[in-house]
């Protein structure tokens, strides 16, 4: 039996968790899957061949994604980012991306690694999605294929970004993940590129996801050199967030028009800001990218339980949230077990 999500005095409340922060944002996984193998998040050493990938039936349906979006949105949820793994690796995705389209007033955006870009992004206009993301580490072939872990070459994700713009998947966002010693030479180059081309570059610190990585401190390139990089030939100015809880720091070219953005989760950290619950491929609910353990919303829908008691359980995890990995990371905490990058995206 399928009931109202919440009732109207629960619609009325704004949904906080124990240090204040609303729930604003949802970011969901459709797959665990991946076709690169990026050291920063799916390491080929470990995410080999014989990796234990969830089964078809451990994945959410679509109509169960469906369902526990309309009770997220209920409860305040305004965004949602679909992702993976790599979410076009999900069979048919953009009849989920319809799915969630006809549910009013949310924001529905996609991150994907551009690698089926070209051939999909029609389709999920078509169906209703607003904008994508890219992940693109280099415009440098041989450092992107060392990155990417497949030899997959930077000409196809760029005309996976052609493809976007030209069905106005926009503002498209490019995401570069900076690790020193193998992609920040990088960084004026795709700023160069990207200056006039209309879309917004973002820069993301290297960070301590997962236990699969390998990640050192004296890897990450901070956001203070990244911008200082930058603004030493392309001069940069501040801006101010697009909403409460953006994650990305902003920053305006002074000369040409256009912005970058820093994610800096690591040296400047952003959990006291931080709205966004994880949906898990197999249907966990986490409240952090670091978190190590998940609430089980798919046993609720298998259950039998109605929307009443599925957005009561999300209640009572998000009013219990206390997460601020970033604010508290030392040399203690980046050893601890954390859910894989990879299994609750980005």
């Amino acid at each position: 039996m399928v009931g109202a999500a919440c009732t109207p005095l629960e619609s009325a409340l704004k949904l906080l968790d124990t240090l204040g922060r609303p729930l604003h944002d949802l970011r969901i996984s459709v797959t665990d899957r991946c076709n690169f193998r990026c050291d920063y998040c799916m390491p080929k050493e470990v995410f080999g061949r014989d990796y234990p990938f969830l089964k078809r039936e451990q994945l959410l349906t679509f109509e169960e994604i469906e369902r526990l979006a309309r009770i997220f949105v209920g409860l305040g949820v305004e965004k949602i980012r679909l992702t993976g793994g790599e979410p076009l690796l999900r069979r048919e995705v953009e009849l989920l991306v319809e799915m969630l389209a006809r549910i009013p007033g949310i924001d529905l955006t996609l991150t994907t690694n551009g690698s089926l870009l070209a051939h999909k992004a029609h389709a999920l206009k078509d169906a209703g999605l607003k904008r994508v993301s890219v992940s693109l580490d280099s415009l440098e072939d041989d450092v992107f294929t060392a990155m990417n872990g497949v030899d997959f070459p930077v000409e196809l994700v760029l005309k996976g970004i052609e493809a976007a713009n030209a069905v106005s998947l926009k503002p498209i966002k490019i995401n570069m993940v900076v690790k020193r010693g193998l992609n920040e030479s990088s960084l004026l180059p795709m700023a160069r590129h990207f200056h006039h081309s209309g879309h917004i570059l973002r820069f993301i610190e290297y960070m301590d996801v997962g236990n699969t990585n390998g990640w050192e401190l004296k890897d990450v390139v901070p956001a203070a050199e990244i911008i200082e990089t930058i603004h030493a030939e392309l001069p940069l100015e501040p801006i101010e967030p697009n909403y409460h809880g953006e994650v990305a720091k902003r920053y305006r070219y002074q000369v040409g028009g256009g912005e970058i953005g820093v994610i800096a989760s690591v040296t400047q950290a952003f959990c006291g800001d931080c709205t966004r619950a994880r949906l898990s491929a197999d249907g966990s609910l986490y409240t952090c990218l670091f978190a190590a353990n998940g609430f089980d919303l798919r046993e609720l829908l298998r259950g039998g339980a109605n929307d009443r008691e599925i957005s009561h359980a999300i209640v009572t995890v998000w009013s219990q949230r206390d997460d601020r990995y970033s604010e508290i990371r030392s040399s203690e905490t980046v050893g601890l077990p954390k859910v894989e990058m990879s299994f609750i995206g980005g």
